[in-house]
């Protein structure tokens, strides 16, 4: 059974930083694609970044890219986010999920396993 757990979320002021964690077991996340996705209320699930397995490439969304760094620490089998130059709108729980391939995709649909999700809260 996989599991998957975020930790980190919080509240922040703009222009503040957050880094969330997703510790995984049952599964060896240095050879799978893991994403890390956002959803806002009322809003569907939406791509940040995500991070090819077996290798470093990563991936990110237009509206996160050069503040957001995914990456991943094989030898405790976590995946980190870390948020810099957070906005208002970056407001949302954010979850992580593996893919059972090695591929990045940007498809909610695509994940097998996610994690529960952990609140990020920017105020202005």
């Amino acid at each position: 059974q996989v599991q998957l757990v975020e930790s980190g979320g919080g509240l922040v002021q703009a222009g503040g930083s957050l880094r969330l964690s997703c510790a995984a077991s049952g599964r060896t996340l240095s050879s799978y694609a893991m994403g890390w996705f956002r959803q806002a209320p009322g809003k569907e699930r939406e791509f940040v970044a995500g991070i090819r397995g077996s290798g470093s490439t990563t991936y990110y969304a237009d509206s996160v890219k050069g503040r957001f760094t995914i990456s991943r620490d094989n030898a405790k089998n976590t995946v980190y986010l870390q948020m810099n130059s957070l906005k208002p709108e970056d407001t949302a729980v954010y979850y992580c999920a593996t893919n059972p391939s090695w591929v990045v995709r940007a498809t909610p649909a695509a994940y097998d396993y996610w994690g529960q999700g952990t609140q990020v809260t920017v105020s202005s």
